[in-house]
């Protein structure tokens, strides 16, 4: 017979102890309050702690940097006021002009840096916006130590557990609302679930959220479309309100999830052969929203996805159905943590830990009146309104560049048209001085 170690035994009395500590509080604060739809405030008073820390932050950096005679960062500024349209004369000199012009494109082009890290003027404890910055002081490096102690020792486990109980009560619950006959009780059961993971999934990465406009918010029988910043922005417009959503079939865990889904709800999912027909495509969509009981449709007409700083341009497809159109605009606050997505850098999963080891994920979402095709406008044409109306609203800039151009190559179209702005400032002055 072993001896008996009562050691052993209240180590297990205390592990007990703690795990039950943790779930109820767990149960307490976070999930039964997104169950109802409700907050303690606890994530907004998180959100100006940090705030005041990162200020604290920022002023050693600056005054810690003045000491040292570094070099704050400055952006690139191409400082270009030539005008185009100007008849003057062309001169040899202005070749360096063209010179120029192409150094700039390389170095600070207005394309390649959407795909990359927004850049951040102050140091928010995660990474350094200045390289120069390598050390400022003591008290600096302890607080960046003590944040990772914090992040990687609290925050991630917290919130890795609350990704797995959204997740895995949307798969048991969807699947279990599927053997539900179809009508309203279905319906509604079937948003409520989708709410309450979502809002789960929400707190499991902390996110801080402000709706605006809500009287706006899609309804059935709708397309809504936003900018795409991240795979998260789902589960951000879906915490809010439940929508159908449209992507391609996989396999693995996302593909468990999409099956328990369109159980519960009307989703829409292609195969991969299917995605490349433009008329299935559209049949599908149109079938939908002609059904004014199912869910409005979530697109995300960029098609990949932007770092945050701009929107690029929208797939003319989501526009051609002749729907209404719920514009949506998403901006998040880089301070706290980057929400964009690089793909060709981080996969899902690395992506994902990157998300849940920030500080938080806080943005704004603007619910802007619902928008419909005019006489006489074209997809393209109105794509392009609804485009520019979400960039007015979210303080973003407006690109005529195709998305695509992340992965593939300048079209020929956009290469054409740089081509006739230079023969204008070439070949018009000649047609000028002849006029003359």
């Amino acid at each position: 017979m072993e001896d008996f170690n009562p050691f052993d035994n209240l180590l297990c009395i205390l592990l007990g102890i703690s795990f039950t500590v943790w779930f109820t509080l767990l149960l307490v604060f976070i999930i039964v309050p997104a169950i109802f739809g409700v907050s303690f405030g606890i994530r907004r008073l998180y959100m100006k702690t940090l705030l005041k820390i990162f200020e604290w932050a920022t002023h050693r950096i600056e005054r810690g940097a003045k000491d040292n005679n570094h070099l704050l960062y400055k952006p690139y500024s191409n400082g270009d006021n030539r005008d185009l349209d100007s008849a003057s004369e062309f001169e040899m000199s202005d070749i360096f002009y063209f010179c120029r012009r192409g150094v700039e494109s390389i170095m600070d082009d207005e394309v390649t840096k959407r795909f990359s890290a927004e850049e951040l003027e102050s140091w928010n404890l995660l990474t350094r916006s200045n390289y120069n910055f390598q050390h400022i002081s003591l008290r600096l490096t302890v607080l960046w130590g003590l944040g990772v102690v914090i992040r990687y020792g609290f925050l991630l486990p917290l919130r890795v557990t609350l990704a797995f109980t959204g997740v895995g009560l949307l798969v048991v619950l969807t699947s279990i609302i599927g053997f539900l006959p179809n009508g309203r009780m279905k319906n509604f059961f079937s948003e409520q679930v989708h709410l309450m993971c979502y809002r789960i999934c929400v707190r499991a990465l902390t996110a801080i959220i402000t709706y605006h406009d809500s009287e706006n918010k899609p309804k059935n029988g709708g397309i809504c479309v936003a900018n795409h910043t991240s795979p998260i922005d789902v589960i951000i417009l879906a915490s809010d309100g439940c929508y159908a959503m449209v992507g391609q079939i996989h396999g693995g865990l996302m593909g468990v999830i999409q099956k328990s889904m369109v159980k519960a709800c009307p989703h829409i999912w292609f195969e991969r052969s299917e995605v490349k027909d433009r008329h299935l495509v559209a049949k599908r969509l149109s079938d939908h929203v002609e059904d004014t009981t199912k869910l409005p449709i979530l697109i995300f007409p960029e098609g990949t996805c932007i770092n945050n700083t701009s929107v690029m341009m929208f797939k003319k497809g989501s526009f051609e159905i002749g729907s209404t159109v719920y514009p949506v605009a998403i901006k998040y606050d880089p301070r706290f943590g980057d929400a964009f997505w690089n793909s060709s850098q981080f996969g899902m999963v690395n992506y994902l830990l990157r998300m849940m080891s920030s500080w938080a994920i806080v943005c704004s979402v603007w619910y802007l009146p619902p928008m419909t095709r005019e006489e006489g406008e074209d997809a393209v044409q109105f794509a392009s309104r609804v485009k520019a109306a979400i960039a007015r609203q979210g303080g973003l800039v407006d690109l005529l560049w195709d998305g695509g151009l992340k992965r593939g190559k300048v079209k020929d179209t956009f290469k054409e048209e740089q081509q006739k702005l230079y023969s204008k400032m070439l070949v018009g002055t000649q047609e000028d001085r002849s006029r003359s």
